[in-house]
């Protein structure tokens, strides 16, 4: 069996020591890799060893084909499921949800989520990348995110949710804005709840972000943690990330439990890292994710429906988003 691991932050992290659900330890002494799965409990992994990551020394990766990759939601589906959104939207229960499927493949002999990690940093670098593979937990995680859930630097900490995609540096749309600022919004109140009164500031709106393959629109939140306060009250307060469930969050997320037939694992959690000695971290938002369970490799993506969304459209942003990424996890 292959020993336990992480890539984040560019850094190498072996020799697990530790290893928990509970929080409160991010606060405690030591590196810790940290991965919390959309629904379900975190993981929190001290590592002993941690040094400047290196370039991949092991077998190199070769996916799955790609035509052998299936979809939890086809076309018609997800299209029916953008108009569901778009009729809850009319009648006042949500502003925005975001909808997304679950391609999956299976996968090939002796597979190392270290190994796709590897390719993915040369053929989609994003800035928050990271690779989990703890095999006792059945944790094997390649993430090429390119969004930032949160930053911590002391009592300072930093969100910059991403909403709004396009092809071309002037193709978004009035709704791409209007889906950002939403979510700008909740996540202005998500850290409003744990940091001190006033603190809370966006000192970067709708700025335009080029990533391989598109461009994403990305704001910034700053904010001061209140004294008394870490990373358990950050994270209860924040968690899910708002760019991946909708406004307002709790009736967005029971929209996504009623409109996504298979969960969504570690997709739309974050994975990420945390000094505690430093009282520094760094997790992203776990889009542009691949992760193994069972025989399968799997992928999310989808995007934020808003009323200004169309069932086309929002079919083709998940096509989209997901095209590049497939053809570098399929690539021998």
């Amino acid at each position: 069996m292959s020993s336990p691991l992480a890539v984040v932050g560019g850094r190498l992290a072996t020799d697990l020591v530790d290893l928990t659900s509970d929080l409160s330890a991010l606060d405690s002494h030591g590196f810790w890799v940290v991965v919390l799965p959309f629904a379900g409990e975190p993981i929190c992994a001290r590592f002993a060893t941690v040094r400047p990551a290196r370039p991949w020394p092991g077998p190199r990766w070769t996916g799955p084909g790609r035509e052998a990759w299936t979809t939890s939601l086809d076309g018609e589906a997800f299209r029916a499921g953008v108009s569901a959104v778009r009729d809850a939207i009319a009648a006042g229960d949500v502003y925005q949800v975001n909808l997304c499927r679950i391609m999956s493949a299976p996968l090939p002999d002796g597979a190392d989520v270290a190994a796709l990690g590897a390719v993915l940093e040369h053929g989609n670098p994003a800035p928050y990348a990271a690779v989990v593979r703890i095999p006792a937990i059945g944790m094997h995680v390649a993430s090429a995110s390119p969004e930032r859930f949160l930053h911590r630097a002391g009592r300072a900490v930093e969100s910059q949710p991403i909403k709004g995609t396009a092809a071309t540096v002037d193709g978004f749309l009035e709704k791409d804005r209007a889906e950002n600022v939403m979510i700008v919004d909740l996540v202005r109140n998500d850290l409003g709840r744990v940091c001190e009164w006033g603190s809370v500031t966006v000192p970067g709106l709708c700025e335009v972000e080029p990533h391989p393959g598109l461009f994403h629109l990305v704001s910034t939140v700053r904010g001061r943690l209140r004294e008394g306060l870490g990373w358990p009250e950050l994270i209860g307060a924040t968690f899910p990330p708002g760019s991946v469930t909708g406004a307002p969050k709790i009736a967005a997320l029971q929209m996504i439990d009623r409109l996504e037939p298979v969960p969504r694992g570690p997709y739309c959690g974050a994975v990420g890292w945390v000094d505690a000695d430093r009282d520094e971290g760094d997790l992203n938002v776990a889009i542009r994710t691949f992760w193994f369970d069972e025989g399968r490799i799997h992928f999310g993506t989808g995007g934020g429906i808003t009323w200004g969304s169309s069932p086309e459209g929002e079919w083709e942003e998940t096509v989209l988003k997901a095209h590049r990424l497939l053809g570098v996890a399929s690539a021998p």
